[in-house]
């Protein structure tokens, strides 16, 4: 039986295109390349080409490791790309990367040999226009408010007249003066404030460990807890307040054991931790007049309660008083009571005196009548008569 051939021939006996063993071609100066080879060159002509490139789509499967790298894909209608982004950009992020957000991503197109997948590495990702930012604060909203985290039964009354009032917010801007100034006008207090950032890298992390660090102080501690929370910050666009709707300060603000007022941007500006506060202020201004009551409304009150108890005590010696007056006015005159008595006494008086002359009468007419017989002649001849008589 005829061995085949160590390699293919043409019609011409020069090597063909295929054979068995691989032989050097006529012309040929090109060494065979290494798998390594290819990949390396694939990937400096596409990190050379496509050294900074900014990607636009929606992310998915977004994962990020316990290295704290994230891995995520980018797509639209027609193509999907791999992305990667490394612990210290994403560590970074002003946002928590989910599925179906639409980002626009900024990096370098590379190729990973081990899979034979060419990637972007992503150094920064923003969201994509405030729509998409819009939707993405809706997705999140929904999620949240599923957890109820902004149950209507969850929420506190808040304290009537507060002790002390926290307040978290940048120490240098408008709103912690005018907070102040405004408790001042009303009902001074004392007031606590812990210093944060309200925007930017880090803004978000911050108020939320503010918030918790009120909850975890001790009642009768050295530092005295506050009987109400006030989160508060000036107006800005959904960019500037994004702050504010990241998960991590709406659980702060709902898990917070201290009634909390949120007051972020103006009044048409709303945020996701104005759904999980007890009570949304419109404005910074506005949290503290909700805060505290007004001292002289409350001390016009407390004199007008004192008035009025006063006149609860004396109400009852009034109505006494005029219920006396009545029933004395009701009573009959004295003099008409002692009339009848007085006329008998005068009767019995002009009695007493016609029988005083009369037996005064009988007595000097007796007193005659005896003085008659008592005349001297008449004595002494009874006083012979009696005498002589043996």
């Amino acid at each position: 039986m005829p061995q085949p051939p160590l390699f293919a021939t043409g019609p011409d006996g020069e090597p063909g295109q295929q054979g068995l063993v691989a032989r050097p071609r006529r012309g040929d100066n090109a060494e065979p390349l290494t798998v390594t080879q290819i990949s390396a060159a694939l990937k400096r002509t596409v990190e050379d080409r496509f050294g900074h490139v900014r990607l636009r789509g929606e992310l998915s499967g977004v994962k990020r490791a316990a290295s704290g790298h994230l891995y995520c894909a980018l797509k639209d209608d027609k193509a999907v790309i791999d992305g990667v982004m490394w612990k210290g950009a994403a560590g970074a992020l002003p946002f928590v990367p989910e599925d179906g957000i639409e980002v626009v991503a900024t990096g370098k197109v590379t190729t990973y040999a081990g899979r034979s997948k060419y990637q972007i590495v992503i150094d920064s990702m923003e969201i994509a226009g405030e729509g998409a930012l819009l939707a993405l604060l809706e997705k999140t909203r929904l999620r949240l408010e599923a957890e109820g985290l902004f149950d209507p039964a969850r929420k506190r009354a808040l304290p009537f007249l507060p002790q002390t009032i926290g307040v978290v917010t940048s120490p240098t801007g408008a709103v912690i003066r005018d907070i102040l100034h405004r408790l001042a006008d009303r009902f001074p207090s004392h007031v606590l404030v812990w210093p944060v950032l309200v925007q930017g890298q880090g803004a978000a992390e911050q108020v939320a460990n503010a918030v918790r660090g009120f909850s975890g102080l001790v009642p009768g501690g050295k530092v005295p807890r506050p009987d109400i929370v006030i989160v508060a910050r000036g107006g800005g666009s959904v960019e500037d307040l994004w702050g504010f709707n990241e998960e991590a300060v709406v659980r702060a603000i709902a898990e917070s054991t201290i009634p909390i007022i949120s007051a972020v941007g103006h009044e048409t500006d709303t945020t996701l931790c104005d759904h999980a506060a007890d009570r949304r202020a419109p404005t910074p201004t506005a949290a503290a007049e909700i805060a505290v009551p007004v001292k002289a409304e409350l001390q016009a009150v407390i004199g007008d309660l004192a008035h009025r108890k006063k006149r609860c005590a004396l109400r009852p010696v009034a109505l006494g008083r005029e219920r006396l007056e009545a029933r004395v006015g009701r009573l009959p005159r004295p003099e008409s009571l002692l009339q009848g008595q007085t006329q008998r006494l005068d009767d019995l008086a002009e009695r007493l005196k016609r029988g005083l002359m009369d037996r005064a009468a009988q007595a000097r007419e007796k007193l005659q009548g005896d003085s008659a017989r008592l005349s001297a002649p008449l004595l002494r001849a009874r006083w012979s008569g009696a005498r002589v008589t043996p």
